[in-house]
């Protein structure tokens, strides 16, 4: 017989927030994970984790070029029931499939046929960790997410974080970091899942807070912890969905880097983070000629934006927040312009995030507070808006009949970075 969650109110409280409606909503939530849990496997010793979801605050495509973000853990995570088993293989229910995820750990290479599925992102976090002499070993486990594919706010790596931290607790003892969990889940979906992404999205769900990453050095990159409350300033941080197909987009994806980094590459450099304005500047002729002008363009986006992730570091350590406004509005301005990943040239008649963005900015004006931009990858997805709390039901009027009642995502962050709950 499955038996009934037994996890602290305080525990609760400290993840999720005093709102009574949400700490229910929450105990349900990790009721029916339990449930899961009972229906499939025997274990009367579970183990509760929580991964959260990012916001990507400054530093729109930085992060593969070794540059600077401004990112935030947030509200909405994924959460998993867990215990070890004496094999080597992983089975994992994870709520909307009819099947578990089955992974077999006496296996650590790459398996072609898992390019893309869940199964690629369990075996790559198991040989990752294994490669760096870390103990991995089997488990049972159920996962469900709030952190919805497709919403933009890294889905993928709250998964790949949460599984490194299973790991992490049954067989190591949580004294793996944060930082070696987050590098681990990115190992997983660059050469296993075949996804190439940066850093900051594994990054900032495993550490918790808003942080500035900078990526100079890739081995060990600089973190810092910003405090700030968004509420103190009347605001709140909300992310729309456009609901935009994300098919096919992987190609677009991997043009970014791969253009910035053939200007660098032609400089004499690896990365953009390498160059300098003059350097590009300088040999505006060569690079035209050789990589095109939307290479350059994105060159040049990367040295903009990579200093003005500093700037809003500033602008919220000085508590000045109209600056930090006007520099996330330079940002959505740079992606739109130069970095130009609002929409994908494969399919001109879909351009949803465009239009969010063009309706977003046509209400601010007309309100005369608040900014927004395309948030994270782009191309499809999401965009972010930080508006008065007092201005949300009004775009809230205007959004959602062209985006759906479920389009938007207030969104509030959250300290915790990825945890094993039993140890708060």
């Amino acid at each position: 017989m499955g038996s009934k969650i037994i996890i602290e109110e305080s525990i609760f409280h400290k993840i999720y927030g005093d709102d009574l409606s949400v700490l229910q909503k929450q105990n349900d939530r990790y009721q029916r994970l339990l449930n899961t849990y009972n229906q499939y496997f025997k274990s009367d010793k579970i183990k509760f984790f929580s991964t959260p979801g990012r916001t990507e605050i400054g530093g729109n495509h930085t992060d593969h070029n070794h540059g600077r973000v401004l990112a935030g853990s947030i509200n909405l995570d994924s959460i998993a029931a867990a215990f070890p088993t004496k094999d080597k293989v992983v089975t994992l229910y994870s709520e909307g499939y009819d099947k578990p995820f089955i992974v077999n750990l006496n296996n650590l290479s790459v398996v072609v046929e898992e390019k893309g599925k869940t199964e690629s992102l369990i075996r790559g976090v198991a040989a990752r960790l294994s490669e760096l002499n870390y103990k991995i070993g089997g488990f049972n486990a159920a996962i469900t997410s709030e952190v919805l594919p497709g919403s933009g706010l890294s889905s993928s790596a709250s998964i790949e974080v949460l599984i490194g931290t299973i790991f992490n607790s049954l067989f190591n003892n949580n004294k793996i970091s944060p930082a070696i969990l987050a590098k681990t889940g990115q190992y997983a979906e660059n050469i296993y899942f075949g996804k190439p992404c940066g850093l900051m999205d594994q990054m900032a769900c495993a550490m918790g807070g808003i942080i500035a990453i900078d990526f100079k050095n890739t081995e060990s990159p600089g973190i810092k912890k910003i405090e700030y409350d968004l509420n103190e300033q009347g605001y709140n941080l909300l992310v729309v969905n456009t609901k935009g197909n994300h098919e096919d987009l992987t190609d677009d994806y991997a043009s970014i880097p791969e253009e910035m980094k053939s200007v660098a590459s032609e400089l004499g450099k690896t990365v953009c983070r390498e160059l300098t304005m003059e350097d590009l500047l300088g040999n505006m002729k060569i690079l035209r000629n050789k990589h095109g002008d939307r290479a350059v363009l994105r060159a040049f986006h990367f040295l903009i934006e990579n200093n003005r992730v500093t700037d809003q570091i500033n602008a919220l350590e000085e508590n000045n927040f109209k600056k930090f406004l006007t520099l996330v509005k330079q940002s959505g301005e740079s992606s739109f312009k130069w970095l130009q990943n609002i929409y994908s040239v494969k399919n001109i008649r879909e351009q949803a995030v465009s239009l969010a963005l063009a309706m977003s900015e046509y209400y601010i004006t007309q309100i005369e507070e608040g900014a927004c931009r395309v948030h994270g990858g782009g191309f499809a997805g999401t965009i972010q808006v930080f508006i008065p709390k007092t201005a949300v039901e009004g775009y809230r009027k205007l959004i959602e009949p062209v985006f759906g009642e479920d389009s938007i995502y207030i969104l509030e962050i959250r300290k915790y970075g990825t945890i094993d709950l039993s140890t708060i």
